[in-house]
């Protein structure tokens, strides 16, 4: 069948958040990512396959493509066998209860995508994200959140509304804050990470009495700070073990 220039137009201008807006749609590659948001409740809208891998899926929203045509619409070094359009969703309200991750301004794709999967992985249902936050449907953060994407409640609010209104208690990742390992943490809780390069910004720190850290252990005391991934998961892992 091939692929025709409307829809390559169409798959170029979802690069941009403005387009993924528009049109309500996002980019998903590979047999893995794919094959994850077909067993969710995402809507495929269109699969560029060069292969009869996804029989299940009615034909007209299958094309049949090479491997040429692939890699001109792929945004991998190595296209693997499908690029998926899927529908945005609808936002799901926020529940807040439980544990929930807040994200202040997380501008790096891989970083949101780590963080997402990390969510999956450590149970964590719900992931608040600052408006200036990256977009969730970022093929980037898409590829990296590994069909992770699929299993997290993810909402876009005002933070610092969000944080004045909230009842749970709420943790700032700070490295001037209390050590993580002698803190008392509740059994629900909110914890705040900041931007890669300036932490939590002036106003929400206002909004927050609770600071914790991460102590470092290592002897030279030259390492400035954690990615904010791995510091994720290192409050995770410890807000999980204690339970």
């Amino acid at each position: 069948m091939g692929i025709s220039k409307n829809q390559v137009k169409l798959l170029t201008s979802l690069s941009q958040k403005k387009y993924r807006l528009k049109h309500k749609l996002f980019i998903a590659e590979g047999v893995k990512v794919v094959s994850e948001l077909l067993k969710s409740s995402f809507e495929v809208e269109t699969l560029f396959c060069t292969n009869d891998f996804y029989k299940d899926i009615s034909d007209e929203k299958v094309v049949r493509i090479s491997e040429e045509d692939l890699k001109k619409i792929s945004n991998l070094k190595t296209p693997n066998k499908v690029l998926g359009l899927f529908r945005i969703p609808h936002k799901k309200l926020s529940e807040n209860k439980g544990l929930i991750i807040a994200l202040d301004a997380i501008n790096d794709p891989g970083n949101l995508g780590t963080i997402i999967r990390l969510c999956d992985w450590f149970g964590v249902d719900e992931l608040i994200c600052s408006k200036d936050t990256v977009d969730c449907y970022n093929q980037k953060v898409v590829q990296a959140s590994m069909g992770s994407l699929t299993r997290i409640s993810i909402n876009y609010v005002d933070l610092e509304g969000y944080l004045t209104e909230t009842k749970l208690p709420t943790f700032i990742a700070d490295m001037d804050g209390e050590n993580v390992y002698q803190t008392n943490l509740p059994k629900e809780l909110v914890f705040i990470m900041g931007n890669e390069a300036n932490g939590v910004s002036v106003a929400i720190k206002k909004l927050i009495a609770h600071k914790i850290s991460i102590p470092r252990f290592g002897m030279t005391k030259e390492t400035e700070s954690l990615n904010v991934a791995t510091a994720t998961a290192v409050l995770l892992s410890e807000f999980r073990r204690r339970l």
